[in-house]
């Protein structure tokens, strides 16, 4: 059996733990620069307002239900959800982190009663994070999440859902459309429809071979999985990236060559940042900014450089980065958006060095240790390198931010008793 704890309106969740007076009452949180919004409490969803909905058209309608706004806050999502995760390591020896507030475990060889079990996961994660969480049972991963769909749509669930026999999950599965279940998206739903596939039901009935025909091995597998046969196993070590690439758009348009380079050397960073996170190497970046899409001259430019040796030097990356954008930028365009992408990246373990070049120097790999030491103890950016700028007028927008309250000294709630 596997089981899929999924933390509800997660990022939303994250800030009501710290304002309660919050609890029970519409919250919405913003993408970046305050663009879209990305989570909905139950309540704010209960009012219509849709997911990814432009922030500046529906504020009429926040303002007029009293709506508390959030700009994203990574830092406090991040922490919170190590903390949820670490709490569910307890419940089962396999794990995933399916993703930033979802888990999988699984309980095969584990003899108790699922029901209990369920629950028990479920106030556990509040009483020790005050995040509700949604539990769903199955034997298979796809039925898993399906089981944790139940979970949050029927309201006598109450936060959990077992499905251990077939006529379970076929109840609830005649009941939803082949779009719910994982994997299927709506331009591949409009390719099953000749089939006469339209419920969950549909696709779990279907002939797995005539479905392959017009789709895929992967959704054969997912027929298998939807009828109880156990096709995915758990991921239980995370695959490192073969690619990052970190970009935001300016929260003010960039005019001038110094914003542009400022943020390409914080992009830069982060990306290195993650780079030695799992411990591999870079030999090729690729830079590139451009303007407004929906400007007339709208004008794009990039460019992919070849580092000298493997390296996961930020000093090194920010720098090749900063000569490329000084490169490619021209004056008379507002740019909107820059970004950076690590995309030969080798594993720092297994890399066969040059013969003829020595590779990355012993003192830089102890200058990156302690560069990251220190921003993981005493938080993200407390040591930054000055190509990254001060004042930042070009970072984006963060209206509504709330504090960094678990990963900030400063922002530590204060008790008064």
């Amino acid at each position: 059996m596997f089981a899929l704890v999924d933390c509800n309106s997660f990022f939303a969740s994250c800030e009501q733990v710290f304002r309660p007076d919050l609890r029970g009452k519409p919250v919405v949180v913003l993408s970046n620069n305050d663009g879209f919004i990305v989570a909905r409490s139950k309540e704010a969803k209960e009012l219509g307002i849709g997911d990814l909905q432009t922030f500046f058209k529906v504020k009429h309608l926040l303002r007029k239900h009293k709506v508390a706004v959030f700009s994203s806050n990574y830092p406090l999502y991040g922490d919170m959800s190590n903390r949820v995760m670490q709490g569910l390591q307890s419940f089962s020896p396999n794990i995933e982190i399916y993703s930033i507030d979802e888990m999988f475990l699984s309980f095969h060889h584990m003899p108790f009663n699922l029901h209990d079990y369920a629950n028990k996961i479920k106030n556990q994660t509040w009483e020790h994070t005050r995040i509700p969480v949604s539990v769903g049972i199955a034997p298979t991963k796809t039925l898993a999440k399906i089981a944790n769909h139940a979970a949050k749509k029927i309201p006598q669930c109450q936060g959990t859902c077992v499905m251990d026999k077939p006529h379970k999950w076929e109840w609830y599965l005649r009941r939803i459309p082949v779009t719910a279940i994982w994997g299927v998206a709506k331009r591949l739903a409009r390719r099953l429809e000749p089939l006469q596939i339209h419920t969950a039901w549909d696709l779990a009935s279907a002939d797995p071979k005539a479905v392959r025909r017009i789709s895929s091995i992967n959704l054969e597998r997912t027929i298998k999985e939807l009828n109880g046969t156990p096709c995915l196993t758990l991921d239980e070590l995370q695959p490192a990236r073969q690619q990052i690439y970190c970009t935001r758009s300016f929260g003010k348009k960039a005019t001038e060559l110094q914003p542009v380079l400022e943020g390409i050397s914080l992009y830069a960073a982060r990306a290195a940042e993650k780079l030695r996170a799992q411990h591999h190497l870079v030999s090729t970046i690729h830079v590139f900014m451009h303007t407004s899409p929906f400007q007339s001259n709208y004008h794009y430019v990039s460019d992919v450089i070849q580092l000298p040796y493997p390296t996961d030097d930020t000093r090194q990356i920010t720098a090749a980065a900063r000569q490329a954008i000084t490169q490619l930028y021209r004056p008379g365009h507002a740019f909107l958006k820059a970004g950076i992408g690590l995309i030969e990246i080798t594993d720092r373990q297994h890399h066969q060095f040059d013969l003829l070049c020595v590779g990355q120097p012993v003192q830089t790999d102890k200058l990156m240790r302690v560069l990251d030491c220190i921003n993981q103890q005493q938080g993200k950016g407390t040591i930054f390198i000055a190509a990254q700028g001060i004042n930042k007028p070009w970072y984006m927008r963060q209206q509504y931010t709330s504090p960094q309250y678990t990963t900030k000294w400063q922002d530590i709630p204060v008790a008064t008793c």
